[in-house]
């Protein structure tokens, strides 16, 4: 197997970042949204196996003392084979001079954000226009 990570956005395929997104059930994200989202981003992770893309996420950082993690996915079929911990590890390398790393994890993968070595946050606030997010992740 020839897994590679690499983070030029201008060598992605949307179509299949599209495909990856609707394989996990996020199926609002069009390669118009997807364009846009990652345009907006400053730190990208891409993860390919022979080629083909099975995995990606995102950051945003203002390089010193912010930074926030967006969209780790990897597609179900290559999922607990230690992608997703090798996109994080990317991140955590990538923004080690970062004073705050963030993360708003889905429900139920918390734990494998702790195993990576982040910690669940006192004071974190949060505000979701969808209500049915906002039931499910907001006290």
């Amino acid at each position: 197997m020839d897994i590679k990570i690499h983070s030029d956005f201008s060598k992605v395929n949307l179509d299949e970042m599209k495909e990856i997104y609707t394989s996990v059930g996020w199926t609002k994200h069009t390669k118009e949204i997807i364009k846009h989202i990652f345009g907006a981003s400053n730190v990208f992770a891409f993860v390919t196996l022979n080629g083909k893309l099975i995995g990606f996420g995102r950051a945003i950082t203002d390089g010193i003392f912010n930074a926030a993690i967006y969209d780790v996915i990897v597609h179900p079929e290559f999922q607990k084979q230690g992608i997703a911990r090798q996109i994080m590890e990317f991140f955590l390398d990538k923004l080690s001079n970062v004073s705050c790393v963030h993360l708003i994890s889905t429900s139920g993968n918390e734990g494998f954000y702790r195993k990576v070595g982040l910690k669940r946050m006192r004071t974190g606030m949060a505000r979701y226009l969808n209500p049915n997010l906002a039931n499910e992740y907001l006290e």
